[in-house]
């Protein structure tokens, strides 16, 4: 009889204004759970950088299959001017990872605030498969711990390809200084953000470009307030 498939799935840059939503999702048999776990598997934002690059490796060596899903910033804007948001194109992802990895059970750290509305939605696309949706399911199940190490190196990758290219970008989010500099620093010298790598319809994106535009405007208005307060010529 074959052994059960357990999966994990998990994402990485989900609130990120530059570069990709990353969804990754680890196949195991179930009797290499406990080997999982031996690799010291666990939420990679507990885990150093070399660390997580390390473990992603090895995962792959003990997975069934590990399946990595990247949605760029494009799309991401693409989806939400369709009126999808950010839930939705989480479910619909996840869904397709499920389908991939045909897995007998699978272990999801919900985005959703409430997990029983993600484990219905999942559920009408894969009939057959336990789901079990949980906040802080990377850290209390190792094979979502997996799923989160290898969608964390997966997107930390592809940042990496975007500071060769464009620059210290940070790691993305705008809570980082690094990041919102970098976003401040592109629009005072290009009139717009480079394609494929700025989320435009995040909040962030907008404030950014709100600012140079506010500034452009103190600038004109102080040039014709001083233009105004000056003398005519010949009445020096």
């Amino acid at each position: 009889m074959p052994e059960n498939i357990i999966a994990g799935i998990d994402e990485a840059g989900r609130g990120a204004v530059i570069g990709p939503l990353v969804i990754a999702g680890v196949s195991v048999e179930e009797g290499r759970l406990d080997r999982l776990k031996a690799l010291g598997v666990r939420d990679s934002k507990l885990l150093s950088p070399k660390r997580r690059e390390h473990l992603a490796r090895e995962i792959e060596k003990l997975a069934k299959d590990v399946m990595i899903l990247k949605v760029g910033p494009c799309k991401i804007d693409g989806y939400r001017s369709q009126g999808v948001d950010l839930n939705r194109l989480e479910f619909m992802k996840m869904s397709e990872v499920i389908s991939f990895l045909r897995p007998n059970a699978v272990y999801v750290d919900s985005p959703d605030v409430k997990p029983e509305r993600l484990v219905k939605i999942l559920s009408k696309s894969a009939k057959d498969v336990r789901i079990v949706a949980e906040h802080k399911a990377d850290v209390n199940y190792p094979v979502v711990g997996a799923a989160s190490i290898v969608a964390k190196v997966a997107r930390d990758g592809e940042i990496e390809k975007l500071k060769k290219k464009y620059g210290d970008v940070g790691p993305g989010y705008s809570s980082n200084p690094i990041t919102m500099e970098w976003l401040r620093q592109w629009l005072a010298k290009n009139r717009e953000f480079p394609e494929g790598v700025v989320r435009k319809s995040w909040i962030t994106s907008s404030m950014v470009k709100s600012e140079k535009s506010q500034g452009r405007l103190h600038f004109w208005l102080d040039r014709l307030k001083g233009s105004q307060q000056a003398p005519p010529a010949g009445d020096e």
